[in-house]
């Protein structure tokens, strides 16, 4: 199934090394005819670092969908009911934010979004960018990778000798992903050589 025409909600949450990655991605599903409704929570847009402040990663990506960023949860509540997506994509989704939605927390618009959306039994997309997968995370990471409705963009460990326990999507792989759970289907395989 193709993006053309389709309503996919995109969040962000704090993995701030990742958004180079995923940039271009947001860029790719808006040049492929997708409303994309960009979603970020209060880390992504209050956070300076070293690899670029909060609100400058926000106008970037404000300009490139030409929407306004939903950045409260409240704002985030009409993506289910009122005005539902085709699709809701996370990525990044931090170690942290993984563990709150495995665990059915929403206390961010981007967990919110993703709550809303499954309730409608549409697609959840989601782009890992932890250093705990294979931690303590690992059963939240088990948990949603058996969880209706949910899809995993192809992931493996980034850096296995200096952290083991790190794992990152194939972000490149994001619309293509994207396309398959459109269709209600797991691109595979999901477990990948990230980095050798």
């Amino acid at each position: 199934m193709k993006i053309a025409g389709k309503r996919i909600g995109f969040g962000l949450t704090g993995s701030h090394c990742t958004y180079d990655e995923v940039y271009p991605q947001i860029e790719n599903l808006v040049n492929g005819g997708a409303e994309v409704i960009p979603i970020v929570t209060h880390t992504v847009k209050n956070t300076d670092t070293r690899f670029g402040k909060g609100e400058d990663w926000v106008a970037k990506i404000e300009k490139l969908t030409n929407r306004k960023v939903i950045d409260t949860i409240v704002d985030a509540e009409p993506l289910g009911p009122k005005m539902p997506l085709d699709c809701m994509v996370i990525a990044p989704m931090t170690g942290v934010s993984m563990s709150k939605f495995a665990n059915a927390q929403n206390d961010s618009p981007v967990l919110m979004a993703a709550k809303a959306t499954l309730r409608n039994h549409r697609p959840v997309v989601l782009g890992i960018s932890t250093n705990d997968a294979l931690g303590l995370n690992g059963v939240n990471l088990m948990r949603l990778l058996s969880t209706k409705d949910i899809f995993f963009i192809p992931f493996g460990q980034d850096d296995p000798h200096n952290k083991p326990n790190s794992m990152v999507a194939k972000m490149e792989s994001l619309v293509e992903t994207v396309e398959f759970a459109l269709e209600m289907k797991q691109i595979q395989p999901i477990l990948i050589e990230r980095f050798s």
